[in-house]
């Protein structure tokens, strides 16, 4: 039973809540059992194991409240698992998701993230992009890490078997097609390879958008809002791409 707030492997989760050590020591954290749950699923070990101590819940025990203490939840956490990244490779090299086994280029469709800053979202996206459309996700420059503690949350454990690759739009599948808010074709997009969408306040920079083969426009009531949500967004593009059976179009 872990009795000391000062603990090596609580002071490890606390420093991985920091970007720039989860990719120092090559680790990240999830919380809760569905996630430790979607982690085993998908053959995978945490590397390290902290449960709440006196539930039998296996691994090595804490004290309930210095687990509270090291949760980024507010109601605190009955189990802690650190896992290893996985490799980030280019996806002409075959970028490979922890426990997927299937190179990017054996995916139906690849979504390009650019400048998506917030976690919520892009955890989002990719759990979107594992159940709609089998795809890979390419994240380009000033998007959020997806290995953050929101992040993760929000994939609710698509971060284990959805590919995940920091790159450039240049490396990405084409044809390609640009989300655009307004102005865009009003059809979806049935053969694109690669779905790019931008941040929620400026979009796609324009050139990511000359780097694709067509823009989009997802109509909208012409009393609706402004513009959906990043996530929103990638969801209803890849549900466009999904056949009415819900298997991946050939």
């Amino acid at each position: 039973m872990i009795t000391s707030k000062d603990n090596e492997k609580l002071k490890l989760v606390r420093k991985l809540a920091a970007a720039k050590h989860r990719e120092s020591e090559g680790l990240f954290v999830t919380e809760g059992e569905d996630l430790l749950r979607a982690g085993l699923a998908a053959g995978i070990e945490p590397t390290v194991l902290l449960t709440r101590g006196g539930e039998g819940l296996g691994g090595l025990e804490v004290e309930p409240e210095l687990l509270d203490a090291a949760s980024t939840l507010g109601s605190g956490t009955r189990t802690i698992a650190i896992w290893p990244l996985p490799r980030n490779e280019r996806p002409t090299q075959g970028a490979i998701g922890q426990g997927v086994g299937r190179s990017t280029g054996e995916r139906a469709v690849c979504v390009y993230l650019h400048g998506v800053g917030d976690p919520g979202n892009v955890g989002s996206i990719v759990r979107s992009a594992g159940a709609l459309a089998d795809a890979w996700v390419a994240l380009g420059p000033e998007c959020a890490d997806p290995y953050g503690p929101k992040a993760v949350r929000a994939s609710m454990g698509a971060i284990f078997t959805v590919p995940l690759s920091r790159c450039d739009i240049t490396d990405t599948p084409v044809p390609r097609v640009s989300l655009v808010a307004r102005g865009g074709d009003p059809s979806p997009p049935t053969e694109a390879k690669t779905i790019c969408l931008g941040a929620e306040r400026d979009g796609l920079p324009q050139d990511v958008i000359d780097a694709t083969d067509a823009t989009w426009t997802i109509p909208m009531r012409l009393d609706a809002v402004e513009s959906l949500g990043v996530a929103a967004a990638a969801a209803i593009a890849l549900s466009r791409i999904v056949s009415p059976s819900g298997e991946e179009r050939a």
